[in-house]
């Protein structure tokens, strides 16, 4: 099995014939990955708790909290309170997340088909939803009751749409193939 930091380091080699690179520095490169739960308003501290703890789990790093922006009468949501927890992962955590990603949690979703291309941003970077955060080996099936979703931004310096599928591909994320895409 080939590391994500193995197939990092060969991304200038495989793509300068593609996109005509001339300086390694040229080649997109994988910035940061953003792992964040949105949790509404629970008032419930054991849930809160628990999604904190396998957030840490999972991603090896302490979640901070996100405060919500403005306030909205409708949702009784008021300026400051928390609605989300998020953690920001660089270098070597982030590589091993990304092994983890692919290699192990990705492979054991439901149905899977491969990931769509169509959540690749026009900056360059990828969004994908986990519906049930069980598929990461870190959390125990016994807690089935207490299943949250999380969303995974990989912030890529690519320029283009294209060049960040390319990037994606070659690292091993499970992308559709074009032809079978249907929206």
């Amino acid at each position: 099995m080939e590391t994500v930091q193995t197939r990092l380091s060969s991304v200038f080699d495989s793509l300068k014939g593609e996109f005509g690179y001339k300086n390694v520095n040229q080649a997109p490169k994988i910035e940061k990955v953003v792992i964040s739960v949105g949790t509404g308003r629970v008032d419930d501290k054991a849930k809160i708790a628990l999604i904190q703890d396998r957030l840490a789990l999972i991603t090896g790093q302490k979640a901070a909290p996100r405060a919500a922006r403005m306030s909205i009468a409708s949702f009784k949501l008021r300026e400051g309170d928390v609605v989300g927890y998020q953690v920001t992962l660089r270098g070597k955590r982030m590589n091993d997340f990304l092994n983890k990603l692919i290699h192990v949690a990705i492979p054991q979703t439901r149905d899977f088909r491969g990931l769509k291309t169509s959540s690749i941003d026009d900056m360059g970077n990828y969004t994908m939803g986990i519906k049930e955060h069980t598929i990461f080996p870190e959390t125990h099936d016994e807690d089935i009751k207490d299943v949250f979703g999380l969303s995974v931004t990989i912030v890529t310096t690519a320029k283009s749409k294209t060049e960040a599928e390319a990037l994606l591909r070659h690292i091993g994320l499970p992308l559709q193939k074009k032809e079978t895409e249907t929206e």
